[in-house]
């Protein structure tokens, strides 16, 4: 019997210590929350990426074929919750415009396709069974609500849901997320973040960025 990748669905682990694909990139304090779903991120959450342990020892598409592959690029402070699908582009090879879709394996040379990166910027949450497709980038600090499909570029600080996921709404007002952008306080040292937690746990961006401008901002 395999031994369950996670014990509990408070358990999380960081991207950092369990990601060795290269073409993932992860940033600090990103996490997977993957107890119900329990895949391994790498070959599980993300789909269809070559790199993983078992598909570097299968084939290189690199080498063999002269591909140029997309890649996963993630920010800090990230949070991915159990059954996240993040679809990649190792199976572009079905063509609408072609008379079939069917990948016969003498084009797959020929016929594959790059999608370009997906990215996944600092402090976005992406919630349960959320499906984000290939070449979509989402912005700082937004919100995919559990069980969305994502096929278009988020805002930073935008929530989005449905299939396909639309905009429910923005968490702040235009001027507050102009100063949050600014701030961009996932790009601070761990130190000063832990000193501003209690701001970045409150609803007061005001009060975040009187501290951004007095004790980060001067440094």
């Amino acid at each position: 019997m395999n031994q369950p990748l996670f014990n509990h669905w408070s358990e999380v682990k960081y991207l950092k210590d369990i990601v060795t694909n290269p073409l993932i990139e992860v940033g600090d304090y990103s996490y997977y929350s993957g107890y119900y779903g329990n895949q391994n991120f790498e070959d599980g959450c993300v789909r269809y990426l070559w790199g993983d342990f078992k598909s570097q020892k299968l084939f290189n598409p690199i080498e063999q074929y002269g591909w140029h592959l997309d890649k996963l690029i993630i920010g800090n402070y990230v949070c991915i919750a159990s059954g996240v699908v993040i679809l990649m582009g190792g199976n572009h090879n079905h063509h609408s415009e072609w008379a079939t879709v069917y990948p016969f394996v003498e084009q797959l040379e020929q016929s594959y396709e790059p999608k370009g990166d997906t990215v996944i910027k600092s402090d976005a949450w992406i919630g349960m069974n959320a499906m984000i497709m290939p070449g979509v980038t989402i912005g700082e600090g937004a919100i995919i609500a559990a069980g969305s499909v994502v096929s278009k570029d988020v805002p930073p600080y935008t929530i989005v849901g449905g299939n396909p996921a639309k905009e429910i709404k923005k968490r702040f007002t235009d001027s507050e997320i102009i100063k949050l952008m600014e701030m961009r306080w996932f790009d601070w040292n761990r130190k000063m973040i832990e000193r501003a937690v209690p701001l970045l746990s409150s609803s007061s961006i005001d009060k975040l960025y009187n501290f951004y401008n007095s004790e980060v901002k001067k440094k």
